[in-house]
């Protein structure tokens, strides 16, 4: 970041009245962050049957579904989050058909072979379109959702599968807060017109009590006026300040990061001036005078007791570092150029032009001209030479402390130039025996981009090297000045403040195998800041409520918040009294009770659907209810009605006899048909091997009933309206799958029930059997 456009703004902030009691200025409502990670563009959705509809699963958008294409039992969707996650905390199912009663289980694994239990709704009994359930297993990579059964005519499929990440403890945040060397004198207050005042008055003490971990300082070889070229009267940001510094951010228990500019003035992209101790140095000379610099003052780091937890080599390095007699050679470029460098840069250049440095020639990338394409390679030759070699101090000197390399992904050149950019550095600096442990980059909309096409570069970097931790080392945005920043969908407000970073938060965070380690604001106090001067009281900042970003992005307990339930039209729903919460410390699971709100007056009067809001002590929930004329049920190939004389088989499809319908003979249901019976009489036995479906509703049978090898069986279920039936005669159940209820049924000789998975349930009505109950129904 340049300074020259940083102190135009320095202190930029709103006037008003003082804010209320306890209160930061400005409003701004934080949650914690949560991203539905299985609708990244990163993540790919695959399923046993009807993989084509799969990806519709993970669209966010509840009118689509996978459909399964197969009908059996067992029906899966798989999510690939695209690596590990070890924060996931919470997974949204969503089914299509409202009126239906789905079975499931949900399951993770970290390699697609091992699978863990997350969620276990196979006992489920009562219609509803799915759930939130809550869980921790950490080195998730894959989510499964099985459908292990379904009330009969169910659709079966998946809307909505949802997935959600939570910040992980160990994802940084921190600030670069280097100008606080500038402003010693300057008063920071949390609440500074109030009796108690809170934390300060010092930078640091206000930003750590606001949550801030970390901090980042960047070092001027021998600070210099980027106008004149003289050296700084004060020299802020210099060697020893800075180490000044470093020693108030330890004194505070905090993080520490150090970023070499290697120049007295700015570097960034468009310009990397040498500092002028090293112009004229000969390039061996230069690099020796890199090692020993960065050797001797992260000595002095480690020996005062800062050992910096990260090291930046070079800053903002798109071009390279530490221009020299290449930038005299090269034409004007986007790359490198110049005007862009400091006025003492370009009015020397018989001292900072007159030896090579470390500068890129990108303008030679693509050149068909074998001596200009040699000196784009040689220009990347001398640049990692130097930068290997401040590697290696780094890591001399101080082998705890991490290296970083910290460049930019330009909006308008992307990853054509990024993407060289990195190859060429890992491999050359490979060679050269050094390798860095971190690859940052800075984030501001108006030079990079949307936040989806950073979000899209980082993932691409991620995926190319894996071997590095990535953060974003700068990001900003202004909490003033209306409309919106470049590039960006967020309001210039101290809400749209919070927002736009804590959504750089969540683009680190969202980085699978859980790569992304820290963010870090771009001088908050000073630079589009979230602080403001405090009307009437000179020299004192105060900071906007968008500060909690710090301190509110994490989730301390995660709420079951959706809960789905159906009613048939002219009924009064039942909602739950209480839901589950999730602890993310320890990943304890417990009951809170919910308050509804009053249910609105006819909202069941019609099918449809409609939301009733509740709360309790961690969070809000929202109840979904469906209002359907009736259940899901079958649908009818042929229908029998009136009466039928002799045996009635079913020999595909599906067969419903009517209410009042009569059969004198046996029934029996081929494998793959089905049969519907609903206030029917059947006089014979009923059989069915086989079947898709076999569902009898307040319906008598005098004989037997045999049921083998099907994949859904209803005999009675009341939660579903299918009244209990009356059989004069032994029932049998052996080897289906899938859906299956004896529920509430007369049965007059023996029930026996083996072989079943699942083993029949009768969802709280007893069946009456006058006989012996054995096998799998001797508790129905």
């Amino acid at each position: 970041m340049s300074a020259a456009v940083a102190f135009v703004l320095a202190g930029a902030g709103l006037l008003g009245p003082a804010s209320p009691a306890s209160a930061l200025y400005g409003e701004a409502d934080i949650d914690p962050i949560e991203s539905n990670v299985a609708a990244g563009f990163w993540a790919e959705a695959t399923a046993g049957s009807g993989a084509s509809t799969a990806p519709l699963a993970i669209d966010e958008d509840p009118d689509t579904a996978w459909l399964a294409t197969e009908s059996g039992p067992g029906q899966w969707l798989q999510v690939d989050l695209g690596g590990a996650y070890d924060n996931l905390r919470k997974v949204h199912v969503a089914f299509p058909d409202p009126g239906a009663v789905y079975q499931y289980v949900v399951e993770t694994s970290g390699d697609g072979e091992q699978w863990r239990t997350a969620a276990d709704r196979s006992a489920t009994a009562t219609p509803g379109r799915g759930g939130v359930d809550l869980f921790t297993q950490p080195g998730t990579r894959y989510v499964r959702v099985t459908v292990t059964a379904a009330s009969p005519g169910a659709t079966v499929g998946v809307s909505e599968l949802k997935v959600f990440n939570y910040l992980r403890d160990d994802v940084v945040l921190g600030a670069d807060l280097s100008w606080m060397d500038n402003n010693r004198d300057r008063e920071y207050w949390v609440h500074p017109q109030e009796e108690d005042q809170g934390a300060g008055p010092f930078l640091l003490d206000v930003m750590a009590d606001r949550g801030l971990e970390y901090t980042r300082l960047r070092v001027f070889n021998e600070p210099r006026s980027e106008w004149t070229g003289q050296p700084s009267e004060v020299p802020y940001q210099g060697p020893e300040r800075t180490l000044t510094s470093a020693q108030w951010v330890a004194d505070r228990g905090l993080g520490l990061g150090i970023d070499f500019h290697y120049a007295d003035s700015w570097a960034d992209p468009g310009k990397q001036p040498k500092p002028e101790a090293w112009a004229e140095l000969e390039f061996d000379d230069l690099t020796d005078a890199v090692y020993d610099y960065t050797y001797d003052y992260v000595s002095q780091l480690v020996d005062q007791g800062t050992v910096p937890d990260k090291v930046a080599v070079g800053n903002e390095i798109a071009n390279g570092f530490m221009w020299g007699s290449e930038a005299l050679e090269a034409p004007a470029t986007e790359a490198v150029h110049t005007d862009a460098n400091p006025p003492y840069f370009r009015d020397n250049p018989e001292v900072y032009q007159s030896q090579p440095g470390g500068g890129i020639l990108w303008q030679y990338r693509d050149s068909e001209d074998p001596d200009e394409y040699q000196l784009y390679l040689d220009s990347w030759d001398r640049f990692t030479t130097l930068l290997a070699a401040g590697i290696e101090a780094v890591r001399d000197a101080s082998p705890e402390s991490q290296v970083e390399l910290h460049s930019v992904i330009g909006r308008l050149s992307g990853l054509d130039k990024a993407g060289e950019f990195w190859d060429q550095l890992v491999t050359r600096v490979n060679a050269k025996g050094q390798d860095f442990d971190v690859l940052g980059l800075s984030y501001y909309p108006e030079w990079h981009g949307t936040p989806e096409f950073m979000e899209q570069n980082m993932h691409e970097l991620a995926a190319t090297y894996p071997q590095y931790k990535m953060e974003i080392a700068e990001t900003s945005y202004p909490a003033t000045g209306g409309g919106t920043q470049p590039n960006s969908p967020f309001p210039r407000t101290v809400q749209g403040q919070a927002d736009a970073i804590q959504h750089v938060f969540k683009m680190v965070n969202d980085l699978p195998d859980n790569r992304g380690v820290g963010a870090l604001t771009w001088e908050p106090a000073s630079f589009q800041a979230m602080f403001r001067s405090v009307p009437g009281m000179s020299n004192t900042s105060e900071p906007y409520s968008s500060i909690d970003v710090y301190n509110q992005s994490r989730a301390e307990h995660v709420v079951e918040d959706t809960v789905y339930t159906a009613v048939k039209t002219g009924e009064a729903p039942v909602l739950p009294d209480s839901v589950q919460v999730l602890t993310t410390a320890d990943g304890s699971e417990a009951s809170i009770p919910v308050e509804w709100d009053e249910v609105p007056p006819g909202a069941t009067d019609a099918a449809g659907t409609f939301t009733v809001a509740g709360t309790t002590e961690h969070g809000e929930v929202t109840a979904v209810v469906d209002v359907v004329d009736d259940y899901t049920s079958v649908e009818c190939d042929t229908v029998v009605s009136g009466t039928h004389y002799g045996p009635l088989s079913v020999d595909s499809g599906t067969a419903c006899l009517e209410e009042s319908a009569r059969v004198f003979g046996p029934v029996n249901v081929a494998d793959g048909a089905g049969l519907v019976a609903d206030g029917a009489r059947i006089s014979g036995p009923v059989s069915a091997t086989g079947a898709d479906a076999v569902v009898l509703c307040d319906t008598d049978v005098l004989g037997p009933v045999s049921l083998s090898e099907g994949s859904s069986v209803t005999l009675g279920d009341p939660a579903l309206d299918c009244a209990p039936n009356r059989v004069n005669g032994p029932v049998t159940v052996t080897d289906t799958t899938g859906w299956n209820v004896i529920a509430g049924n007369e049965i007059d000789g023996p029930l026996s029930c083996t072989g079943n998975g699942p083993a029949p349930v009768d969802n709280g009505t007893t069946n009456e059997v006058r006989g012996p109950k054995t096998g799998q129904c001797a508790a129905l």
